[in-house]
């Protein structure tokens, strides 16, 4: 496990990500204006569907770290530079009008929201991507538990992203009628995610 403080700069960084509006939050909101148990069915599906990224992560990152630390450095590198980017684009860009129509007909079941939700997620090499780039900037790769350092992140960050999800299927499964509502909520919430995500890619960068 990681010391405290890496651990704490890893928990919001990863808190800001999870709730920065993304197409698992989309998915999870499109199911919860069909009902509330519908929308948590889709989160859970969605963190099932990480764990096979967290493994494929977990695997990756630990030959990596094992076989070159100049490509270990070049990864971490690149992943500060992308959490940057992630930053700059959440400031910029407008928010969502996340706009849906609430499908009485929908005859989905729960079962298979759960599987939508996990074949999605597997299925978007972006999330593996991620996890390669975002996960070494707290790791100590000096450390003689490289690969649990891994899969606690990892697990912690799928622990928090479920969560998140969980209330955001909650909040959107009682406001169908007030979606408007939201706009300005979003883009000062994309704003100030967007500046706390600049300021960890730029410490990182900037870490000896």
């Amino acid at each position: 496990m990681p010391d405290f403080q890496q651990f704490t700069l890893f928990a919001l960084a990863a808190l800001m990500l999870n709730i920065t509006p993304g197409n698992d939050m989309i998915f999870v909101i499109s199911r919860s204006l069909t009902g509330t148990k519908a929308g948590i069915f889709a989160a859970l599906g969605i963190g099932l569907g990480c764990f096979l990224h967290i493994f494929a992560s977990v695997v990756g990152l630990s030959v990596i770290i094992k076989q070159s630390e100049i490509l270990f450095n070049i990864i971490r590198y690149a992943g500060a530079a992308y959490l940057i980017y992630i930053g700059v684009k959440s400031i910029m860009e407008k928010p969502s009008t996340m706009i849906f129509s609430k499908n009485e007909n929908d005859k989905n079941t729960n079962l298979k929201i759960l599987r939508q939700g996990a074949i999605t997620n597997m299925l978007n090499p972006k999330v593996s991507l991620f996890f390669l780039a975002f996960l070494p900037q707290f790791i100590n790769n000096q450390s003689d538990n490289v690969t649990s350092q891994i899969l606690f992140l990892g697990l912690w960050f799928n622990f928090s992203g479920t969560l998140v999800n969980v209330l955001i299927a909650l909040l959107f499964s009682k406001v169908v009628a007030k979606l408007s509502n939201f706009q300005r909520f979003w883009k000062i919430q994309n704003k100030v995610s967007g500046i706390i995500l600049i300021l960890l890619g730029l410490q990182i960068a900037l870490k000896r």
